[in-house]
């Protein structure tokens, strides 16, 4: 993924910030020679204090081989996702017919090292972990070894912990564009009021001013 100077996060809160509200992404591990990389999709949680995000799949799954094979993979994360057409984005002064089409987005790729959790307890471990994630007014069972209702599904699926080992995250919202064109696009996002324009005009907003000329934003955020 290209990250230019002016779409890179401001610092690593920015992205992980994005991250805590948008736990359902793309695990992409690198297939057998010659065939294509798995994509699995998948909702995981990620704890920016301990390095890692955790997960499940269904031990049927046909990834694991290739996942132990080579275990660096990448967990992928796009939305806010809008298409900005061309006259929106034309140069002040310049015809709308010369303004060029693009996509505003937000993606968050995490680079890491998967590990395998076959352990019953470590599993219990880590499904509590994604529960307390996605369900923090709890509701459901604990997860543990031996007892109902969870315990006897535990060996129909395997954990992975993903230890994050580096990241590149992106913010593609016309940070480098002059005033005057930002003021047209904010415009005709919320004008339009389609799917994710919402989400979209306020990264907009929240990052208008960090980028402007003479302004070198932080670079792609690591950990």
């Amino acid at each position: 993924m290209l990250v230019h100077p002016w779409d890179a996060p401001h610092d690593d809160a920015e992205w992980q910030d994005w991250l805590a509200a948008h736990d359902f992404g793309q695990l992409a591990v690198n297939g057998p020679a010659g065939e294509p990389p798995f994509v699995q999709p998948l909702h995981f949680a990620y704890d920016p204090a301990a390095g890692d995000a955790v997960t499940h799949l269904a031990r049927p799954n046909p990834l694991w081989t290739a996942l132990e094979a080579d275990p660096t993979v990448v967990l992928s994360v796009v939305d806010d996702y809008v298409f900005v057409p061309g006259p929106w984005q034309s140069p002040p002064g310049a015809p709308p017919e010369h303004g060029t089409p693009t996509s505003f987005y937000a993606a968050v790729q995490l680079r890491c090292t998967a590990h395998v959790v076959d352990d019953a307890a470590a599993k219990a471990d880590l499904l509590a972990r994604q529960l307390g994630h996605f369900q923090p007014e709890g509701g459901s069972a604990r997860p543990t070894v031996g007892e109902a209702p969870y315990g006897r599904l535990l060996s129909g699926i395997r954990g992975i912990r993903l230890e994050v080992t580096g990241v590149r995250a992106k913010f593609k919202y016309a940070a480098h564009r002059p005033d005057e064109t930002q003021d047209r696009i904010a415009a005709g996002l919320a004008a339009r009021g389609g799917p994710r324009d919402a989400a979209a005009h306020a990264h907009l907003s929240r990052r208008r001013g960090h980028d402007a000329p003479g302004h070198r934003p932080s670079p792609p955020a690591r950990t």
